[in-house]
Formats: C-alpha cells, structure tokens, sequence
C-alpha cells in the first residue's frame, strides 16, 4: 500500500496511547430508568485502540493517562493489565470525597429502534487535570515507540489536555514515530468546553503535528470546520462525498497523509493486497457484537472473518 508513512521496524512498544481511562456502567438493553443492574466496563476513546491491539492483534501496547488511587482506580488498572498494555500514570490521590475521579459513563445498548444512550459523570476527574510535563516523554520513547495516538474526547476534556497532547505529539515526532489522532467530536463534551469553534480552534493546532487522522463526516465538519453536506441521520451514507470532504483537509493540512473514515455502515468485502485494512475492517465489525468498547476477539475469528468466515456455530 502506498501511503507515505515512515514506520520504523522495530520499538519496544509498538503503540501508544494518550488519553482518559472511564468506567463504563451498562446495564445492556434495559432503560436506565428501569435498570436493576450493571456491568462495569473500561473504557476510553484512546486507550481502546492499545486494548485491541494488544488482546486480538498481539501488539505491545503502551498508555499514558491519569490514575486514582481509590477502589474505581483499582478496578480500572487492573483490567489495564489484564488487555495487556503497559501504563504510564500520573497519579492522583482520592480525597475519599469529591475527588479527583475516574470519569463514569452510563450507556445503555438500546434495542430495535430504540437508540442507545450515552450520558457522563466527569465532574472533578483526573485526567481532565492532566498538563505539558506531567509525563517524561524521554523515558517513555526511550526504547523506541513506532505509533503515537491521541483524540479529540481527551482534547475535549480541558485546556490543559489539548496541550499535553500537543506536548506528546511532539516527543513522538523527535522519537520517529507515527502520529495518529481520532476526532472522535462529541458535542457534549465540547459543549462545557467553549463549543465547536474553540474545537475548531485546538483541534486545528493538533492536526498540524499530524500523519494518521481519523473522523467520519460529523468529526471532520464540526472538528475541522471543513465544509460537508448537512449533517443528519440517514439510512445510506455517500463515500463520493466524504472523499470530497478529504481533499479539502489535505489541502488545509498538508502534513497528512491519510486521513480514514469511521463510517457506520458495514458492508461485505473481497480479497484485496490491503490485508491490514480488511483485518481492521473484519475486528471492528466483531467489536460489534461485544458488550463494552474493548475486544474479546481473537485473531484467529478475525482473520477467519476477513476472509469470509460466516456466524455458523463452531464445532
């Protein structure tokens, strides 16, 4: 495939991560309103890319975020360890009232044609407190780190954030890794934090420091300000638009040299040379059928689903 990344061959740690770690309480399909009981997941928009990596594809997987040391902070690390990613904390100690938090998110899975809903609990947490120099970047990329993620919820989080991802992009790039950074918009979040033109505003400062950028159209429109067709919800989403909407960033942010979508349907594919891409394609459409937002798929199910593998039981 051509794409013009520099990725060295070798690292001790072949991805990482920068961003909140959350618990997750799902009470699967039932209405909050009505739930009797939760499962408790963790989560986080940038640590379930290392997740994955780690559990399915086998990768050494690295993040860097925040962590309390209180019974949530405990759960959280140890299910941390259990994906098989190494942790870099910053450590916070819990007041055993108000705080510092690990961030809940409540999300049922909704039903039909009844949505899921997602609401938070981010008051006074953690990792919304993390800064530039809170971390030593040198002893992190000392053995060599080969990709570095970041995205927009811990950018959303607070002013101190956005310039810690800045901070650690720019490490990443003196080490000679890859940069990557999901847009992941989510109007709530930005909402409590200026709005769409301060997202605008920090989300354009990142991307500057950026090789890898991932969004779909809603994430390019209302974190990049680039123009697209009114966002709304549709039965059938056009590619012909969204790669419209790619030319545009590329030529507003020169510097990136792929820029990949997330949109959300799902469709059947063949055999192509872009193994990668079909393997990505395949672990996500199983992520699908997991509760919580890490994996519990193995290689071998994705690579037997990339190649066409059907839901028949196995025996």
């Amino acid at each position: 495939m051509e794409h013009g990344l520099n990725i060295r061959q070798e690292g001790a740690l072949d991805f990482v991560s920068l961003g909140a770690l959350v618990h997750r309480l799902d009470p699967g399909f039932i209405p909050f309103r009505k739930a009797g009981e939760c499962q408790i997941h963790v989560s986080g928009g940038e640590f379930n890319v290392a997740a994955n990596l780690a559990d399915c594809f086998r990768m050494q997987t690295g993040i860097v975020s925040a962590m309390v040391d209180y019974p949530i902070g405990d759960l959280v690390a140890e299910r941390v360890k259990a994906m098989g990613v190494k942790p870099f904390y910053k450590r916070f100690k819990h007041d055993g009232v108000t705080g510092p938090n690990i961030a809940a998110v409540y999300s049922d899975r909704g039903q039909g044609v009844r949505a899921p809903v997602v609401f938070y609990n981010r008051s006074n947490e953690a990792a919304a407190r993390l800064k530039p120099g809170d971390f030593d970047w040198k002893a992190i990329f000392a053995g060599g780190v080969r990709w570095f993620h970041s995205g927009g919820i811990f950018a959303a989080l607070s002013v101190t954030t956005a310039e810690l991802i800045i901070e650690g992009m720019e490490a990443a790039k003196r080490g000679g890794a890859v940069v990557s950074f999901d847009l992941n918009y989510r109007e709530k979040l930005w909402s409590i934090s200026g709005g769409q033109d301060r997202a605008v505003s920090v989300i354009g400062r990142i991307v500057k420091n950026v090789d890898v950028l991932v969004g779909n159209e809603e994430d390019l429109q209302k974190g990049l300000g680039v123009p697209g067709p009114e966002v709304a919800v549709k039965s059938k989403l056009d590619p012909t638009t969204f790669f419209g909407m790619i030319d545009r960033v590329v030529e507003k942010h020169p510097q990136v040299k792929i820029v990949a979508t997330t949109l959300r349907d799902v469709h059947s594919t063949d055999e192509s040379p872009e193994e990668a891409v079909k393997l990505g394609w395949a672990h996500g459409a199983l992520l699908t059928t997991f509760p919580g937002d890490t994996t519990m798929a193995t290689l071998e199910q994705v690579r037997a689903f990339a190649k066409g593998g059907s839901a028949r039981i196995q025996r």
